[in-house]
C-alpha cells in the first residue's frame, strides 16, 4: 500500500476520536526516565503527544504527510512540541540514536516488519528501550478486530527472536486489550515487546 492510500485515508478518518494513548505503551514507559523518543509509524500521533507531555523529547516519524500533519496539530492543541519527520519505514535507516523508540500497531508482512524491527533496534541508544506493539497473529481467530490478513500479524516470540539479536529483552508477552462496543466488551488480543539496549562498555 503506498503512502498516497494512507494520505487519502487519514484524510477522510479522525483516528483521534478517542485521544487517549495507547495503554500499554503508557504503563510500559512511565516508570522510564524521559529522555529523547522516537516515535515510529506514529500515525495521527496520539502516543507521540503523550510521550511529549510526558517530558520526552520527541521526534514523530510516519509514511503519511497527512497523519503527520495531524499529529503537529495535536501537539500544537495540546501545548508541547514534536519533530516531524517523513519516511517510509521500508526504506528508512537510522541517523542517530534515542532513549526510546516505540512502534504501536505496524502491521507488515514478514521480512518488511523484520527489516524494520532491526532498524528500530538499532536507534536505541545504549541504556535506551525498544517498545513493540503490535495485534498478535492468535487476534485473528481468538480476538476483536484488528487487520484480517493473517499476513500482517505476528507474535511476542517473533519481534523477541529479532531484535533480541542486539537487545536484552525485559518483556515478551500476549496481552488482551478490552474494546467496548455497542452491545458490550470484547476483547483483542496484542502482544507486547520492552528490549534494552546494553550500556555502552568503555
Amino acid at each position: 500500500m503506498d503512502a498516497s492510500v494512507w494520505d487519502e485515508r487519514h484524510a477522510r478518518e479522525d483516528r483521534l476520536a478517542n485521544r487517549e494513548p495507547n495503554r500499554f505503551l503508557v504503563a510500559a514507559v512511565t516508570p522510564l526516565t524521559p529522555g529523547t523518543a522516537l516515535a515510529l509509524a506514529a500515525g495521527q500521533g496520539r502516543n507521540a503527544v503523550w510521550l511529549a507531555e510526558a517530558g520526552w523529547r520527541v521526534t514523530a516519524l510516519d509514511y503519511s504527510r497527512v497523519a503527520l500533519d495531524k499529529a503537529a496539530a495535536l501537539a500544537a492543541e495540546r501545548g508541547v512540541d514534536l519533530q516531524i519527520e517523513h519516511a517510509d519505514l521500508r526504506e528508512w535507516s537510522p541517523g542517530r540514536r534515542f532513549d526510546l523508540v516505540t512502534t504501536v500497531y505496524l502491521q507488515l508482512p514478514e521480512g518488511e516488519r523484520e527489516a524494520v524491527w532491526r532498524a528500530a533496534a538499532a536507534a536505541v541508544a545504549p541504556g535506551g528501550h525498544l517498545l513493540v506493539v503490535g495485534h498478535d497473529a492468535r487476534n485473528l481467530e481468538e480476538g476483536y478486530g484488528g487487520p484480517s490478513r493473517a499476513a500482517v500479524l505476528y507474535t511476542a516470540a517473533e519481534v523477541a527472536a529479532v531484535v533480541g539479536e542486539v537487545l536484552q529483552i525485559e518483556r515478551s508477552e500476549t496481552v488482551v486489550r478490552p474494546v467496548e462496543v455497542e452491545d458490550g466488551t470484547r476483547y483483542a488480543i496484542d502482544n507486547l515487546v520492552l528490549a534494552r539496549a546494553p550500556l555502552a562498555v568503555d
